[in-house]
């Protein structure tokens, strides 16, 4: 566990701006959950004074083989043009690895995913609304190398500290950038630049939640009228402009920072003459991510499922899966059957065992219907799972992800009655990150 990403899901900001445009006021409402974002002062845990310390040079370090992942949370509001439109409550799950390093550990390869989830009012799963991943150099500095091809992070070279040790009090600023992705709706195929001159100060250290880390505050605003992308489907941003403030609590074991909290505002204007503004509080932390025995777990989970008709464990790339196929549910719908509810439950209890990971739960359908049928009702099937495993206390909302696949990942063929029923099926995944 060796690095940080702040704010690096914050394309999710995108998704939001989708709905602004393409659905009405009412619909976009009934999207997004009701609790307003915490205030700035919510924001900011308890922190404490500690002991003055000597200068301390700031510099991140790596370790060929470390692995790590970061919970990211996003509260925001959404403005259209000066009108509260809706709010918005985003998940953002970021794992990456160190697949090289320098022999002194001054710079890393650092490769992994980013996966962006939101939750619907009235809802307690979170549902993944895009996945990306990267693959990018950053030096010891905190200055990254990337490819133009990558959306993630989003925001990047932040933050970056000087080459010389700082004491409490000290200010330096460096250059910065967003790159958010507007692919989907707007047609522009590049990641869009956003660039800024961020402003740092070190302000001491403090202790938080008992652990000795160093506190950094970083402040940047953007003002930005770019030129018309090269290619674009139907209106592109004009002018963009907004802040952010934030807090970085830097842990100087690790030589990474360990969490952070900010609070932001962007305003897009676009070609079409509207205003969207997005407002609110974000925070992160690191987790730790010990290894996972893929073969040990496996065999475990299969042994406490004996006896559970249509339910098989395998080991992917992502971790251990419990597979329920031939899942039944009340006819083109989303609601359980009552056989199914105890083989659920029973699989809620053995998911308590291995409470340090995070679950997947992935619906998947047969070929019948429209590929966008598809993907809603396997979606709606894995959200109903998911909810069955968080009211039986398997896991807390924020520990657990979910996506349909429609019929796009068959584990049989769908010429056959007996292999449309194996591909009716919802996928539970112990991940390993």
């Amino acid at each position: 566990m060796n690095t940080f990403a702040p704010r690096a899901g914050r394309t999710a900001l995108l998704a939001s701006l989708l709905l602004a445009l393409l659905c009405p006021p009412v619909a976009r409402a009934q999207a997004s959950p009701q609790a307003a974002p915490p205030s700035p002062a919510a924001a900011q845990p308890a922190t404490s004074a500690a002991p003055a310390a000597a200068p301390i040079l700031f510099a991140f370090s790596y370790a060929k083989g470390d692995k790590f992942r970061v919970l990211s949370e996003v509260d925001e509001e959404v403005y259209i043009d000066r009108r509260l439109s809706h709010r918005a409550e985003i998940l953002n799950r970021i794992a990456f690895e160190v697949a090289e390093a320098a022999p002194d550990g001054s710079s890393g390869r650092l490769e992994g995913s980013f996966v962006t989830s939101e939750r619907q009012v009235g809802a307690s799963a979170f549902v993944v609304s895009e996945s990306y991943d990267s693959a990018f150099v950053r030096d010891s500095r905190g200055r990254y190398t990337i490819g133009p091809e990558y959306f993630m992070p989003v925001v990047r070279n932040v933050p970056v500290f000087p080459d010389k040790a700082l004491l409490p009090g000290d200010t330096w600023t460096a250059p910065g950038e967003e790159r958010h992705d507007l692919r989907r709706v707007f047609g522009v195929p590049d990641p869009y630049a956003i660039p800024f001159e961020a402003r740092y100060r070190y302000e001491g250290p403090v202790l938080r939640e008992g652990r000795k880390l160093e506190l950094v505050s970083c402040s940047y605003t953007v003002f930005h009228q770019p030129p018309p992308p090269r290619a674009y489907d139907f209106i592109y941003p004009v002018e963009i402009a907004g802040y952010s403030e934030q807090r970085i609590y830097w842990d100087p074991a690790l030589g990474q920072p360990a969490a952070y909290e900010e609070r932001f505002k962007l305003v897009f204007d676009w070609s079409d003459g509207r205003r969207i503004e997005y407002r609110g509080t974000a925070k992160a932390q690191v987790l730790e991510a010990e290894l996972m025995d893929r073969a040990a777990l496996a065999a475990e989970v299969a042994k406490a499922v004996e006896g559970l008709e249509n339910v098989s464990v395998a080991q992917t790339a992502e971790g251990v899966s419990i597979s329920i196929e031939d899942i039944r549910f009340q006819p083109d719908s989303a609601r359980l059957l009552p056989a199914e509810l105890d083989k659920i439950a029973r699989i809620a209890e053995i998911l308590k065992r291995y409470p340090g990971r995070d679950i997947l739960v992935a619906g998947h359908t047969a070929l019948a219907g429209t590929a966008e049928g598809r993907k809603l009702l396997s979606e709606e099937r894995a959200r109903a799972v998911a909810e069955r495993l968080i009211a039986s206390g398997a896991r807390v909302a924020e520990r657990i992800q979910v996506a349909g696949y429609g019929a796009e990942r068959p584990v049989a063929d769908n010429a056959t009655e007996a292999g449309k029923a194996r591909n009716r099926r919802v996928e539970i995944v112990i991940l390993e990150n």
